[in-house]
């Protein structure tokens, strides 16, 4: 009897294959790596304490690192998101502490500010079709000179602080910037928020419909479009969900500073950028995961630390980074490639 070929597009490429297509694998290994290395340098590194210590800055980092990696994954970038958060914990301490506000009240103006910025960018770019790169950095620099204007202007300085004194200070701080203790070690609660964040992100892309319209959107735009994928919407929700984690790191750090500078946040989306790159998203789009790039977040906060427990330098750790991003992205393009040869 003459054996049948096995249609390509429901042939089984094999678990190992699978595995190895995966967009996140390269920062899985690279975090084990970054983990054995630094454990090798310092016992406090891989002490418990040491876990709590290094979570921590990965925490709020991968809350921007999921956000800014969907939306890379639908084709777009966000220069302005690292200004952004502090554009929130602005509006945040600015109304709590100069108009009286509730901290809660406070916070949900800062939300609304945030996804406004967000709601522009993505309608800038769908209407205009300048490049996301161009728009957001001026939404950029428009916020920074925002930023520092209407700061110095209140303030006569370039901080505003005293949010510990506003109503509903501690409710609010308990929530997003407050800590647990897990076996006698303090944990901040923003770990839990960026597992959530990551948890949402994640089912959203892989079991929705809009899921699969943001890897539509991000890997032909115009093909999407021909198949009635709303590529305008799509973009635009993207935006605003980051902005919206943007709002979320900003009033973290904000409540557990009890003040913000009028320059926070700036430099900050390119670390942003690089921990979903090292995650496995693609600059060209249509490729990435938010477990990669929470997993990103990880190795940056690792390195952090790590590198003062090491008793070094801290000026390694830039060097480290932009290592750590090239590697990144010459495996995401020999990944991309075995998985394009899988597929054939």
């Amino acid at each position: 009897m003459t054996a049948v070929a096995q249609d390509e597009r429901v042939a089984d490429p094999g678990r190992l294959r699978r595995l190895l297509i995966r967009p996140e694998l390269g920062s899985v290994v690279g975090a084990i790596v970054v983990f054995a290395f630094f454990s090798g340098q310092s016992a406090v590194f891989r002490s418990v304490d040491g876990v709590a210590n290094w979570l921590d800055p990965a925490s709020t980092l991968g809350v921007m690192a999921v956000a800014i990696a969907l939306l890379m994954i639908g084709g777009e970038f966000d220069l302005s998101a690292g200004v952004l958060t502090g554009t929130s914990g602005l509006v945040l301490v600015t109304l709590a502490t100069r108009a009286g506000w509730n901290v809660w009240a406070a916070m949900l103006a800062g939300l609304v500010v945030a996804l406004l910025v967000g709601f522009v960018n993505g309608l800038l770019v769908v209407r205009t079709r300048l490049p996301s790169f161009i728009v957001t950095l001026g939404t950029f620099l428009m916020l920074q000179g925002l930023n520092l204007g209407v700061t110095k202007a209140l303030t006569g300085t370039v901080q505003v602080s005293g949010l510990r004194h506003a109503p509903g200070y501690d409710g609010a701080r308990a929530v997003l910037a407050g800590s647990v203790t897990l076996g006698g070690t303090g944990f901040r609660v923003a770990i839990l928020w960026w597992v959530a964040v990551t948890a949402l992100a994640t089912w959203v892309l892989t079991r929705t419909r809009a899921g699969n319209w943001v890897f539509a959107v991000g890997g032909n735009e115009q093909a999407a479009r021909a198949v009635g994928v709303p590529a305008a919407r799509v973009k635009i929700a993207l935006f605003m969900t980051t902005a919206g984690a943007a709002w979320l790191v900003g009033s973290i750090l904000a409540l557990r500073f009890t003040s913000v500078q009028a320059n926070a946040g700036i430099g900050q989306e390119f670390i942003y950028i690089i921990a979903a790159v090292i995650g496995g998203c693609l600059l060209t789009g249509g490729y990435g995961s938010p477990v990669g790039a929470a997993i990103g977040a990880v190795i940056f906060g690792m390195a952090d630390k790590g590198i003062v427990f090491a008793g070094w330098d801290a000026d390694w750790f830039k060097f480290f980074l932009g290592a750590m991003l090239l590697l990144a992205t010459l495996a995401n393009r020999l990944v991309r490639r075995y998985a394009e040869e899988v597929r054939r």
